[in-house]
């Protein structure tokens, strides 16, 4: 396993839609063993392979509270089948937007099907922060980002913050 380099907005991949996988094997294996640890040590609870810069439908997550007992879930084309009319809200934040967070409300529960780790066809039903977290990094294999769920306002706020911010890193000192 090696940790990735994580692709901050406004990188015009986090925008680009994911493609669909076609068979599960090592190579993807190690590529699904390489976000889960890059989304451990950043730290976050879920990551999707766009945010690696690779546009292929692959999701890791793991809500778990306790740094001992991990449980990772490993989404491979997740497909949500339905969402709740009830819904709930969380303050959502994103490894692809570091330092920056808003309340979202979203679907309480979604229904999705998936492919895991070893290949074998899946279906959950999901309800809150693993629904809210599907969520959000399934919108991140449609291009979509938390933000746009958010006013034109605050979402040009955090980009221009962010476009400031990349601009500092990359200056050179010499």
């Amino acid at each position: 396993m090696s940790k990735r380099e994580i692709v901050t907005e406004p990188d015009p991949i986090l925008r680009k839609k994911s493609e669909t996988l076609e068979k599960v094997d090592d190579e993807l294996r190690n590529l699904l063993d390489d976000m889960l640890e890059t989304m451990y040590s950043a730290p976050g609870i879920g990551l999707a392979a766009v945010q690696v810069g690779v546009l292929k439908r692959l999701i890791v997550i793991d809500i778990s509270k306790e740094k001992d007992k991990k449980n990772p879930l490993f989404l491979i084309n997740p497909e949500i089948i339905s969402k709740s009319k009830n819904t709930s809200i969380y303050e959502e934040g994103c490894l692809s937007l570091p330092g920056h967070y808003a309340e979202i409300e979203r679907p309480a529960e979604c229904y999705i099907k998936y492919i895991d780790y070893y290949g074998n066809k899946k279906e959950i039903k999901a309800n809150g922060l693993l629904s809210t977290c599907i969520q959000h990094e399934v919108d991140h294999l449609n291009g979509i980002l938390f933000i746009d769920y958010l006013s034109k306002l605050k979402k040009d706020m955090i980009l221009k913050k962010l476009v400031k911010h990349k601009k500092e890193i990359n200056k050179i000192i010499l």
